[in-house]
């Protein structure tokens, strides 16, 4: 039964990663940036909020400080006033300035290419460390949302216990090569056909091959 279990996990993995590529060959990171920096406080303004509400935020914020040696001449305030559309703005104005004064004081004003070194700046988690290594340095990571977490589950790739869990799950089910192209084309195809209300299975490609709801 368990061996049964695994190669339908296998063969599913296999055609979802193969629609997705046929659906979004050459995914591009949804929120704009020019460097390192602007996606590390992209990603961290994207927390509970839209990419397109962040795209509209940080044009303003970025007038003001596109460097951490900017930011940090900054006051937590006014960082707060520009952000405010992207909700929790008290936190996430400490926080990028926290991560600016630290950004200066251990790394010489430069994002560290370092999973452990970013999960050591304020504000930044997990999801936000692996986005900025896979898609501003290019090294292997599998970020999980709770839009690919809810995918994962739905499409039986993933236990659907938690994050981490689902991340594990989708480092065993893919190649290695493959993590940082996969995770941007999940998030696209969540967004444009199966989203977590008014899902409708005949209209998902994906899910009506697989057969689920």
């Amino acid at each position: 039964m368990r061996r049964k279990q695994k190669i339908q996990t296998v063969d599913r993995a296999r055609l979802v990663g193969d629609m997705l590529q046929a659906f979004y060959p050459s995914p591009e990171v949804p929120l704009n940036h020019t460097d390192a920096y602007t996606l590390l406080i992209a990603v961290l303004l994207s927390a509970q909020c839209t990419d397109k509400r962040v795209n509209m935020v940080t044009p303003a914020l970025f007038a003001r400080a596109s460097r951490p040696e900017g930011m940090v001449q900054l006051e937590v305030a006014e960082i707060q006033q520009i952000i405010r559309p992207c909700g929790l703005s008290p936190q996430k104005a400490k926080a990028i300035h926290g991560l600016s004064v630290l950004l200066l004081e251990r790394h010489r004003g430069e994002v560290p290419a370092s999973l452990a070194e970013l999960e050591a700046l304020p504000g930044v988690g997990h999801k936000t460390a692996s986005v900025v290594m896979c898609q501003a340095f290019g090294q292997p990571a599998f970020p999980v949302d709770t839009h690919i977490h809810r995918l994962a589950y739905r499409w039986g790739l993933s236990s659907g216990k938690n994050v981490r869990q689902t991340e594990q799950d989708l480092k065993g089910l893919f190649p290695e090569e493959r993590w940082n192209r996969l995770h941007l084309q999940i998030i696209y195809y969540g967004r444009e056909y199966c989203p977590a209300r008014g899902h409708v299975v005949a209209d998902c490609p994906i899910c009506s091959r697989l057969g689920v709801d």
